[in-house]
C-alpha cells in the first residue's frame, strides 16, 4: 500500500463498526457495477451479527497477520 492509501486504512479502523460497514459499501459500490448490490441482506445479516460479536467480546478477533500464517501452513507454505 502506498502511504496515503496506509493513512486512510488506518484511520477507517479508528471509526465505529456501523461507519465501517458503511464506508466498505461505498467503495465497493464505487468500483462495482450498479446492477446488483455489493451484499445481499443475508451477508448484511452475517456482518452485522458477527460486528456485535466482537463488540461484546463473545468472540476474539484473530490479527491478519495469524490468519495469514495459519493459511500458508494449511497450504504447506
Amino acid at each position: 500500500m502506498s502511504l496515503t492509501t496506509e493513512q486512510v486504512f488506518t484511520a477507517a479502523l479508528g471509526l465505529p463498526d456501523a461507519v465501517r460497514l458503511e464506508l466498505i459499501e461505498a467503495l465497493i459500490n464505487s468500483v462495482e457495477p450498479t446492477d446488483r448490490p455489493p451484499f445481499d441482506e443475508s451477508w448484511r445479516e452475517v456482518i452485522q451479527r458477527r460486528s456485535a460479536e466482537l463488540a461484546s467480546g463473545s468472540v476474539t478477533a484473530v490479527p491478519w497477520a495469524e490468519v495469514k500464517r495459519r493459511a500458508r501452513e494449511t497450504a504447506g507454505g
